[in-house]
């Protein structure tokens, strides 16, 4: 069914890739109840609306798609989710849920229509190879956070201009190295030389057996805590889903959206902003990861590029993505989107639905084993992340650095990734200046009439942010 040997790969090494993949993107069971139950929403119903969405969005890219990606409800839009669509804008969260399942239809209809499968041909291929570097600096740049790594402090010797035009002092934050004095930063450095080693010496399953081992040492140092993420129970949990389950389709949730009409255009904003988010994160992961990996080669991309319907895995996992955010949003959470830890199981050697079958299946055990799962440190999951960032990097070597012309997009591309966090601003500002830099050599027309219109899309969005948020 998996077409394994087909694939290069076996049983043992899927399985112990859906693990890798698991316990590197656990954390969110935890922290997606604690950020959307801050706009009145029930702790336990989010927890399991988290669960339930996770294993219906990965269950379906396992066995349609057959490629070994993992869904859940995306970090980042989780807290534009509360903090700006229910504290700022003043939404209800019934509402809220409300524009995230129009947003899933809205996706499903873009997929259904080739829209996204045009938008990832439109790409050229140095921007694609600028793509998947930058997710791997993401990536490691999220491990290198997640390890406690990083301080950020106050440099009061920055200067900004004002509106008067006079020279006043400033703070900002600056990033430096910790002290190296806390247990859980001796756990993540003990961590990442022992993924490295691991790495090296090209151990069978050195991602996963670092994650276990670290674990393991966390104990007696005092970071590896058993205790449960919530006093509530899976009883409890299951009490409360019907408080959110099906919200939407009540008076409170799509009945109220549209009832305020001096409120539409900031609905529609909300909406737009939550769709091309969505859309370039999971656009880009796939080219990040799927590309350097072989999961979604270049014949599958020149079938999905001239076929209709869904013919390729591309196709078939973009449609995935597409119906998992309406499928969460109907349970009670905010957008479900592929995530980019996908890329630890991958680079364990996942190849094919079957990883994203056994992640599933650790969401399902999950609802029941919350206070295990939440004893894995985020230092035992940090250190994986780096090492699978560094693996991706290899995608730069594919650019021509010493051409400007193909330089300058691919940096932004890629290291705006990081620096802004967010996968789709660092390909909106690969875009914008690849446009730029076409329209300086007087080549405008060979950029794809679809890059166009997604550039201008990012800078009317970001327009719209400036003013509404």
């Amino acid at each position: 069914m998996f077409k394994l040997k087909q694939n290069g790969t076996n049983v043992p090494t899927e399985i112990m890739a859906g693990l890798t993949t698991f316990f590197a993107m656990s954390y969110i069971i935890a922290v997606n109840p604690a950020i959307l139950s801050q706009t009145g929403m029930e702790w336990g119903a989010v927890f399991l609306a988290t669960i339930i969405s996770s294993i219906i969005g990965t269950l379906i890219m396992g066995l349609v798609a057959n490629v070994p990606y993992a869904q859940a409800p995306g970090m980042g839009l989780n807290a534009f989710f509360t903090y700006t669509v229910c504290f700022a804008f003043k939404f209800t969260w019934q509402q809220a849920l409300s524009m995230v399942f129009i947003c899933g239809l809205f996706n499903i209809l873009i997929t259904v229509t080739s829209i996204r499968k045009q938008i990832i041909t439109s790409i050229p291929k140095s921007l694609q190879n600028a793509i998947g570097g930058g997710i791997g600096i993401f990536i490691a740049y999220i491990g290198i956070k997640n390890a406690g790594l990083l301080k950020f402090t106050c440099d009061p010797g920055t200067y900004i201009l004002t509106d008067s035009k006079t020279v006043v002092a400033s703070s900002a934050a600056v990033p430096g190295l910790v002290n190296l004095n806390t247990p859980a930063v001796w756990l993540a450095l003990i961590g990442l030389a022992m993924v490295i080693v691991l790495l090296i010496l090209k151990v069978k399953g050195a991602i996963l057996i670092s994650i276990i081992a670290t674990t393991i040492i966390g104990i007696p140092m005092g970071v590896t805590v058993f205790s449960g993420a919530s006093s509530t129970s899976f009883t409890e949990a299951c009490a409360a889903l019907p408080t959110t389950f099906g919200v939407i389709f009540t008076s409170e949730g799509l009945g109220s959206l549209f009832s305020d009409i001096s409120k539409l255009p900031i609905v529609l904003i909300t909406i737009f902003s939550f769709s091309i988010s969505d859309t370039f994160d999971t656009i880009g992961t796939f080219i990040g990861t799927g590309r350097r990996s072989g999961i979604f080669s270049e014949e599958d991309e020149q079938t999905m590029a001239t076929s209709t319907g869904f013919n390729s895995k591309m196709d078939r996992a973009l449609f995935a993505d597409a119906t998992a955010t309406s499928i969460g949003a109907i349970f009670g959470t905010s957008n479900t989107t592929t995530y980019v830890e996908s890329a630890a199981g991958i680079g364990a050697g996942g190849r094919t639905g079957l990883t994203s079958v056994v992640v599933a299946i650790c969401f399902a055990l999950s609802a029941l084993f919350a206070s295990f799962v939440s004893i894995i440190p985020a230092a035992a999951t940090a250190p994986v992340l780096i090492a699978v960032g560094i693996m991706m990097l290899s995608s730069f070597k594919e650019i021509e650095w010493t051409d400007l012309s193909e330089a300058i997009p691919a940096f932004f591309a890629g290291i705006f990734m990081a620096l802004c966090y967010s996968i789709s601003y660092g390909i909106a500002a690969g875009f914008i200046f690849y446009c730029i830099v076409k329209i300086c050599k007087k080549q405008a027309k060979e950029v794809h009439p679809i890059l166009w219109v997604s550039t201008g899309l990012f800078i009317l969005n970001f327009i719209l942010v400036a003013i509404f948020q």
